[in-house]
């Protein structure tokens, strides 16, 4: 990759300064993200540049083999993105796996102890959300008398099908 870093521009340039293994270190997987959608933009733009520019210059050349030297700096910058997409998606495939298992060694403890931060769970934690001890299932749609209502209105239904 560093042989082509002379056919980038300044901006370009800072951008792929960004892949140091120091600024990458500082980033959280929300920044990683943010980067890696950047650099996705910037490979994608230069792919296309460096395929239009190839295929207009096969009829002029007369042949792909004739036209593929007047394409070298864009195609230096094509790679220079497509090898830049291939470190950053590589760092955040690692980073999210980290939080993935964090976030799994969390719950796990949070299940051994009886608590969980699911829908219903009264108790507030200490990041925000809510913890409380789960509670045992209970069927019911609001009130005892429109259970009953319920069950009554099936056991009618059955009635009328039995005595067909």
């Amino acid at each position: 990759m560093e042989q082509y870093l002379w056919v980038l521009k300044d901006k370009e340039r800072d951008l792929i300064r960004e892949l140091e293994p120091d600024r990458l270190a500082e980033l959280d997987e929300d920044g990683l993200l943010a980067l890696h959608r950047r650099i996705r933009r910037a490979r994608n733009k230069h792919t296309t540049n460096y395929r239009r520019g190839a295929a207009e210059r096969v009829e002029q050349a007369g042949g792909r083999g004739a036209a593929a030297a007047g394409s070298d700096k864009a195609r230096g910058r094509a790679y220079v993105f497509e090898e830049a997409l291939s470190l950053i998606s590589a760092e955040l495939a690692r980073v999210a796996h980290e939080e993935a298992e964090a976030l799994k060694d969390e719950r796990l403890v949070r299940a051994r102890e009886g608590r969980w931060s699911g829908p219903g769970s009264d108790a507030p934690l200490d990041d925000g959300g809510s913890a409380g001890r789960m509670r045992e299932h209970q069927q019911t749609t609001g009130g005892v008398k429109r259970d009953a209502s319920s069950r009554a209105q099936g056991a009618r239904r059955q009635a009328r099908r039995d005595s067909r």
